[in-house]
């Protein structure tokens, strides 16, 4: 990929023009945005704030999805994840989820059980996971070589600049999809070429644009109708647990 911002821009570019933003909400762990069409999408909060945001946070409510989903591209983190979430909004719809190509993994999959689909596929192979998921190394025990990359370090877990050398030795790379708020994934895609990739987590956007791009499987999740009540959408956003509400979904291919 020469441009980097080509992913993002794909995301922004296929949200409808005439949808809106009504409520937006910031907690320690996840941002959430709710749109005009009721849908609800989260993102990894960074609460990272060295460069001044683009808009103020009083000015979101009412503008277009498409102008607060362009916030993604933000170098100010918490603002960034507040455009994640915009762009996530849509796509975590059901309706626009199935329209995409997405299907559940199963009834009552929790966000624990992600990587438990692969767990054969794995076996004897190099893995590597970016981001560090407690239950991860467990469901993913039959590899050969296990390697866990974060930025905020963990005993065992190593630094996520070892990306540049450890993942184009790998034959399995999952992603989280918080990388898209910190801008490491287009490059965190680009060197895991040689793998089969997999985004992971609730920040990832739905579309299969990313299958374009580099990804190999897209597993995400969709919030149901509920959480768009407005007492439901206030608990979410103080909610440290993804939420409640939600299906993992999985992209076909």
């Amino acid at each position: 990929m020469t441009n980097p911002w080509e992913i993002y821009d794909a995301l922004i570019d296929c949200l409808p023009a005439d949808i809106r933003v009504t409520r937006t909400g910031q907690g320690p762990r996840w941002t959430r945005v709710l749109n005009s069409a009721e849908s609800v999408g989260s993102a990894w909060t960074m609460d990272v704030r060295s460069r001044p945001a683009l808009v103020e946070d009083s000015a979101l409510i009412g503008k277009s999805l498409r102008d607060v989903a362009a916030l993604v591209r933000s170098w100010n983190l918490a603002e960034a994840s507040v455009g994640l979430a915009a762009v996530n909004s849509w796509y975590s719809a059901p309706g626009t989820a199935e329209g995409n190509g997405f299907v559940p993994t199963g009834e009552g999959t929790t966000w624990r059980q992600v990587f438990d689909p692969f767990a054969a596929d794995i076996a004897g192979k190099k893995v590597a996971v970016v981001g560090h998921f407690p239950f991860a190394q467990a469901a993913l025990a039959g590899a050969a070589e296990y390697s866990c990359l974060e930025r905020v370090l963990q005993p065992g877990d190593y630094p996520d600049s070892a990306c540049e050398y450890i993942l184009p030795e790998c034959d399995y790379v999952f992603i989280s999809s918080s990388s898209f708020v910190n801008k490491t994934t287009p490059r965190l895609i680009a060197l895991s070429r040689q793998a089969y990739t997999v985004l992971v987590g609730p920040s990832t956007p739905l579309h299969p644009v990313l299958l374009d791009h580099g990804v190999d499987t897209v597993t995400g999740y969709v919030f149901s109708p509920d959480v768009a009540q407005a007492d439901a959408f206030a608990e979410l956003v103080q909610d440290n647990t993804i939420g409640s509400g939600y299906r993992v979904h999985r992209h076909r291919a």
